[in-house]
């Protein structure tokens, strides 16, 4: 077998290795100390001579059980092997990279040559590295990715031992008011104050995580009665209620708190966030300042529809949610114009699933959140392969729910599908009902206004179904109506229906606004609206939805043919 023979004398390599600038060890076969360089000496920091002391007890004791098969593999194979490994100082153990080499002696027996390079620096950067991926950087408390590992280990203690336990979703009343009237660092400051006096008030076998914003999940083993659920929220919410003084200012909040309990209601980790999600959102809607135990609304869905929503939880995690894409052409050319998102859910048994019985579930459950910055993300991104075929630009129509809307995060939801797709805000359409805008007339303003300012376009979907009041349209900043296909199915021979589209068409040309007519399924359909000045026509007439690949393909041939294809107007039958 190959040996790496150094040829000198024991005490020639002895003074070589003292100008090492590493720490150097030799070796016998049985792992004890022939010679420590005076570097390594200063560093152990030990007063007793160190040769023959067995190289292991310089090590910690964790990196101990380590040591003996590389000093095995390095003699039977004498192969160089690397290990990094603790070092026992007087007040410290540092990282250490043991380089293990075999060399024969003067006298033809093995012995063992170990350099060490300290590792001190490098460990730090890694575990720097690991702790920004793991934790929030203004709270340092655990961010998403480490909550998601902590609930997964909660779940599996829980399974074996039996007992349950809550998740808590916290969320700061006012904290907006306190951001955006005193600024962004007192909103800061606020939040890490918020931070500690949580973490104060948990134990330290719980889990406290901010996941965005002012939202906080604490993750709590073992509590899973109504008596310590109702102790536990009752502190977190007394916590936050006690004032801030930041920067000369007292500030007043307060919290309200969404639980979900374990296994009583879900058994994995993203329904039950999901479900402390919903049930905080009801304590702020009911009032504030105040926790909510998840439950089924009292009017709940029947029994096919609740195992329905179970269902849904583990679609998320499959990825059975999928957009289609519904043309908008332009009335007059044919041509088309952009593309609505629609989003499907293919049900591995159920085949597809219509979008009237799963969205509903979402807007419950509080899943739509998820599923809609997904949506808006994806179609974003989507849109650039549309233009990249088209040549052109092109927009996308995105639909927002009212929890969606009503989201505090929904405009970093917004912010990071722009930045993220690189579309410029004029390409998206957001689609929001009159209803949703009416809910909280103040709050839809401010939030259309920010909308506005990153140059989204606001269409009122289903326009004329829904608020009385057309006050809103000179209040808010709203580029486009979307006339009901209630009042298109009809058409022409509909005297009233063709009375409301006159005068949707008339207000919005007053207006300036674009008007898009849904559920044109006839040419004397289209032909009507066209004489009377509809800019813009979506319906299985020009155009069903369609997953994204066949849009492609079809957006490809009506370049070609400079008119939207058949496969486009193909009813479904």
């Amino acid at each position: 077998m190959p040996t790496s023979v150094l040829p000198q004398p024991r005490h020639a390599l002895d003074n070589l290795m003292e100008e090492a600038g590493d720490i150097v060890f030799r070796l016998n076969q049985q792992g004890q100390l022939l010679f420590a360089s005076q570097r390594a000496v200063a560093r152990i920091g030990s007063a007793a001579p160190l040769v023959g002391t067995a190289l292991a007890r310089l090590l910690a004791d964790l990196d101990q059980v380590q040591l003996a098969p590389v000093l095995a593999a390095v003699l039977e194979t004498r192969a160089p092997r690397l290990l990094e490994a603790r070092l026992k100082t007087a007040d410290m153990e540092i990282w250490h990279e043991l380089r293990f080499s075999c060399y024969l002696n003067a006298d033809g027996a093995p012995e063992l040559l170990v350099v060490g390079r300290d590792m001190t620096v490098q460990h730090a950067t890694e575990e720097r590295l690991r702790h920004m991926a793991t934790h929030d950087a203004l709270t340092e408390l655990p961010n998403r990715l480490l909550l998601s590992d902590r609930m997964r280990m909660v779940i599996a203690n829980a399974r074996r031992s039996g007992q349950g336990f809550a998740v808590a979703t916290i969320g700061i009343d006012g904290f907006k008011k306190v951001n955006d009237g005193l600024g962004h660092p007192v909103g800061d400051a606020m939040l890490r104050m918020a931070a500690q006096r949580l973490r104060k008030t948990l134990r330290d076998s719980d889990t406290l995580a901010r996941v965005g914003g002012d939202e906080f999940v604490a993750v709590l083993p073992g509590t899973a009665t109504e008596a310590q659920i109702k102790l536990v929220t009752g502190r977190l919410i007394a916590t936050l209620q006690a004032p801030f003084e930041i920067e000369g200012h007292t500030i007043y909040m307060g919290a309200s708190v969404g639980v979900a309990v374990y296994p009583q209601h879900a058994e994995d980790e993203i329904r039950l966030l999901a479900l402390a999600d919903a049930a905080m959102s009801r304590a702020k809607e009911t009032g504030k300042a105040r926790a909510v135990v998840y439950s089924p609304a009292d009017a709940g869905p029947p029994q096919h529809d609740i195992s329905l929503e179970a269902a849904m939880f583990q679609a998320v995690r499959e990825g059975e949610f999928l957009l289609y894409y519904q043309p908008i052409v332009d009335a007059h050319t044919r041509e088309i114009q952009g593309f609505e998102t629609l989003m499907r859910w293919k049900h591995p048994t159920l085949g597809m699933v219509p979008p009237a019985r799963f969205i509903p579930i979402a807007e419950t459950n509080g899943l739509i959140n998820l599923l809609g910055a997904w949506a808006l993300k994806a179609a974003c991104v989507q849109l650039k392969q549309f233009e990249e075929v088209a040549k052109r630009n092109l927009y996308i129509s995105v639909n927002i729910s009212p929890r969606q809307f009503r989201n505090d995060k929904f405009l970093d939801v917004l912010d990071d599908a722009i930045a993220f797709s690189g579309l410029d805000g004029e390409q998206l359409v957001l689609e929001i009902t009159e209803g949703t805008l009416m809910i909280d007339p103040v709050h839809a303003e401010s939030i259309l206004s920010k909308m506005a300012e990153r140059k989204a376009r606001i269409a009122i979907d289903d326009f004329g179904t829904g608020y009385s009041s057309l006050a809103y349209l000179k209040r808010f900043p709203i580029s486009v109506l979307k006339i009901d296909r209630t009042f298109i199915r009809d058409l022409p021979g509909s005297q009233k229906d063709g009375a409301i589209c006159n005068a949707v068409l008339d207000l919005a040309k007053h207006l300036d606004l674009s008007v898009v007519a849904e559920g044109v399924e006839t040419e004397e359909q289209l032909q009507y609206l066209e004489q009377r000045g509809c800019q813009y026509i979506q319906g299985y007439l020009t155009g069903k939805p369609m997953a994204a690949n066949v849009a492609l393909a079809a957006l490809k041939e009506s370049i070609h043919a400079n008119v939207v294809p058949a496969e486009l107007r193909q009813v479904h039958p």
